[in-house]
């Protein structure tokens, strides 16, 4: 490792990072198979020198005093590190496909920076404000204002203007996310392991990379997602839809005691005695945006008790109807596997809203507030 004498204080920091990533690599995708590495921690004066790779050399990007709850610096090295697997080992063209270079290895840097330095903390790890780098990929793609005038070509030539970034960067590393939310992080981690095996030292298009993922889902998950995933590459890398699902209402009818006849197509909530109001419910679920994929309902009655609904999400709407104890609240996408979706807020209702959340958040804005003020002011 070279870097100027001034950041001797992060020499630990950066071999730390480093590291962690050949660590995670090695484990989940191949092998690292050179005997050596070289990175580089260029001074001010050579800034725009950081942040560039080489197959066994890179150069990270830093400066000095790097307060030690920020983790810049570690996502540099690890994401530049990286690249001595994708478009290295895995040696994609990046000037056609650059999804397969960079947005690949956006996916892995946040894994491994989400995994050794946080899980909701990985780049910020402050009392008073936590941010995982998965979360800046997220957000970075869904407030973008160009996230769908990406062209449909599969060549970054053909991409508008300024939609680069987006499209190499945070959308395709979104993308991977949402897969791995719906094929579980195992199959994920095999698909990656395959895909070196298959491609190592070669040069795999983006459909090569597919026909990998296709493969290994098909081995481990059956025809439970269709027979094949090109729906799914099809609609988010090659495609210019939006994801969003959201809750559009619930409904609690009062009705009379039938003696426990359930109208059919009724779900029934038990626990409901005799001498207790029995309702008949209706939950209302839509697909706002033109990105169709499975997603998990959560319902949550009165009495405690949870009911988990699926629907391939295809339709632009969904009802889910019950007798016997009112709906509460109802969570759409509970566990945050699609990570495409570009409104979380919409997934979640209820009919008994506590104030109490908004008092927090207002409070957490005044103390980032603060803590905002007080880094500016270093």
């Amino acid at each position: 490792m070279l870097l100027p004498k001034e950041r001797s204080d992060q020499v630990n920091r950066q071999f730390i990072a480093v590291k962690n990533a050949l660590e995670y690599l090695a484990e989940n995708v191949g092998p690292y198979p050179w005997p050596h590495l070289t990175f580089v921690d260029p001074p001010s004066k050579g800034s725009g020198a950081g942040g560039m790779e080489y197959t066994t050399l890179f150069t990270s990007q830093s400066f000095n005093n790097v307060p030690g709850f920020l983790h810049f610096p570690e996502m540099v090295t690890i994401h530049e590190f990286g690249h001595a697997y994708f478009m290295g080992i895995l040696a994609s063209n990046e000037f056609e496909e650059p999804w397969l270079d960079e947005g690949i290895n956006s996916f892995w840097e946040s894994r491994i920076i989400d995994y050794y330095y946080g899980k909701n903390s990985g780049m910020i790890d402050h009392p008073w404000l936590k941010i995982a780098d998965a979360a800046i990929a997220r957000t970075s793609y869904i407030m973008s204002d160009k996230k769908q005038l990406v062209s449909n070509s599969e060549y970054s030539w053909n991409y508008p203007q300024g939609t680069y970034g987006m499209m190499s960067y945070m959308k395709p590393a979104v993308t991977l996310s949402t897969l791995m939310g719906l094929t579980g992080e195992e199959t994920m981690n095999e698909i990656f392991r395959e895909y070196y095996r298959k491609w190592a030292f070669r040069n795999p298009s983006g459909k090569d990379f597919i026909n990998v993922v296709n493969e290994v889902v098909t081995r481990t998950h059956g025809n439970k997602f269709g027979a094949d995933m090109n729906w799914f590459f099809d609609q988010t890398i090659y495609g210019t839809g939006i994801c969003d699902y959201k809750v559009g209402s619930i409904r609690n009818d009062q009705v009379e005691d039938s003696g426990g006849m359930i109208e059919s197509g009724d779900s029934l909530n038990t626990g409901v005695s005799g001498s207790e109001s029995i309702y008949r419910s209706v939950v209302s679920i839509e697909r706002s945006g033109e990105v169709k994929l499975p997603v998990d309902v959560l319902v949550h009655f009165e009495d405690g008790k949870d009911k988990l609904e699926s629907w391939d999400g295809k339709d632009r709407f969904r009802e889910f109807k019950y007798t016997g104890r009112k709906v509460q609240w109802v969570k759409v996408d509970p566990e945050f596997r699609i990570k495409l979706d570009i409104n979380y807020i919409n997934n979640s209702m209820t009919t008994d809203p506590d104030r109490v959340p908004v008092r927090r958040l207002i409070d957490k804005y005044i103390s980032f507030m603060q803590f905002f003020i007080n880094l500016i002011s270093l």
